[in-house]
């Protein structure tokens, strides 16, 4: 199947064709144009992100989350929207494992968590994400751990939250459980949810609406 012709879901990672690099550089606001010329060259990705109301079926909706300023501390996030047969590759958010390299000072907790949860395949996006991917300073203090899991039984879930949990005092973990359909949750207010009984905020490609954890749960194995 070419790139054009795949589902894409929020935080996966795309590459776009030397053209579509043109054109994206072309549409966007000088101020922005450097920074995209920057990442074209540096051969790295673009992040999906939701779709916007006005994007037609045939277009992308792609952010660059820029390291934050060294002096402000600001954060650029540039959105693009680019048309499919642009894209080169695309490839889901990026697994742990592939970003314990980066030097941070909860860097031996964090490979403790991916050893723990092998099982689980988790997937980070973010901060430690881009970092990892790029070598560019993403990472401050105050960042977060942005993990992903899309558990298939309610057992896988009930496994992921135990887990991060458990690690939750150590670590600054936040993140999504991605239900099947691409209904996502951020991992601490569906804890809250189960402790509290009340509505989730769930987000998916196209929205984002209020559910009942009961429905999302439908959506899994029972075992």
């Amino acid at each position: 199947m070419v790139a054009s012709a795949l589902r894409t879901v929020r935080h996966q990672l795309v590459w776009l064709h030397d053209a579509g690099w043109q054109a994206a550089i072309a549409a966007a606001p000088a101020d922005h144009q450097a920074a995209l010329s920057d990442w074209q060259a540096r051969k790295a990705p673009l992040v999906v992100r939701r779709h916007e109301p006005g994007a037609r079926n045939d277009e992308l909706c792609l952010g660059l989350p820029l390291p934050p300023d060294p002096v402000s501390g600001n954060k650029l996030r540039i959105a693009l929207k680019v048309k499919r047969q642009q894209i080169e590759g695309i490839k889901p958010a990026l697994p742990l494992h592939l970003a314990l390299a980066v030097e941070a000072p909860w860097r031996t907790t964090l490979i403790a968590l991916q050893q723990a949860g092998q099982s689980l395949n988790l997937q980070v996006y973010g901060s430690l994400a881009m970092q990892a991917m790029t070598g560019l300073p993403y990472l401050t203090a105050s960042s977060d751990i942005d993990l992903l899991y899309h558990p298939q039984r309610v057992t896988q879930l009930q496994q992921a939250l135990a887990l991060l949990g458990e690690y939750a005092g150590r670590l600054p973990l936040d993140g999504e459980i991605v239900f099947p359909g691409d209904q996502a949750v951020a991992w601490k207010e569906w804890r809250q949810a189960l402790a509290h009984p009340a509505k989730v905020l769930v987000k998916s490609s196209h929205a984002v609406h209020l559910c009942e954890p009961a429905a999302l749960l439908a959506t899994l194995e029972q075992t």
